[in-house]
């Protein structure tokens, strides 16, 4: 197999593509679609956001310091998209796509109630590395649309149709192929 070496870049896909809600006093809610999130810490639980300064919501989350990480799915794709290329100075993304804005109970920053699972987060610390600054952030809650819950009260996230973004394009997650620590268990 031939392979070509390329300049450094971002080629770390898929990734959830999650639409960030964040608002400031007296104003209008804002949503910002963003790739580059992940988890960086479980105890306690943190998240990170990579935002370019000079988009609309980075003043508005680097000011009150909190925002919401609204996941994201297949029936979400259209907004998910809209909120990624519009920007929230010129639109209200929430009444152009149709999306509800629900109240949070940690943070003053709405939810998007469509959202399968919101993740509401308060900054810790900015890191300036580029392109992007990075919002580091503590989860003080999460809140889950009971519709996923099953008669046990188990959630059962990977039924809510989630999407992901890979170099560009959204795709609906596709069939389940393993369950953590599978490879080593011991067969029955």
């Amino acid at each position: 197999m031939s392979r070509e070496v390329w300049k450094a870049g971002n080629m770390l896909y898929p990734l959830p593509a999650v639409m960030v809600s964040c608002q400031r006093p007296e104003e209008k809610p804002n949503i910002i679609t963003v790739a580059w999130t992940g988890t960086i810490c479980s105890s306690p639980a943190m998240v990170s956001i990579s935002v370019r300064p000079e988009r609309y919501s980075y003043d508005i989350i680097r000011e009150t310091g909190e925002f919401v990480i609204n996941l994201t799915t297949e029936k979400l794709a259209r907004a998910t998209d809209f909120c990624g290329v519009r920007s929230g100075r010129d639109v209200d993304k929430f009444a152009q796509m149709h999306l509800t804005a629900g109240k949070s109970a940690y943070v003053t920053a709405p939810l998007i109630e469509e959202s399968p699972v919101n993740i509401e987060c308060r900054v810790d610390k900015v890191l300036e590395l580029g392109s992007h600054h990075m919002f580091v952030a503590e989860v003080l809650g999460v809140d889950v649309d009971e519709a996923f819950l099953d008669e046990k009260g188990k959630f059962q996230l990977n039924k809510a149709g989630l999407m992901v973004y890979s170099h560009g394009e959204y795709f609906g997650l596709g069939k389940k192929i393993g369950k953590f620590g599978y490879s080593v268990r011991k067969k029955k």
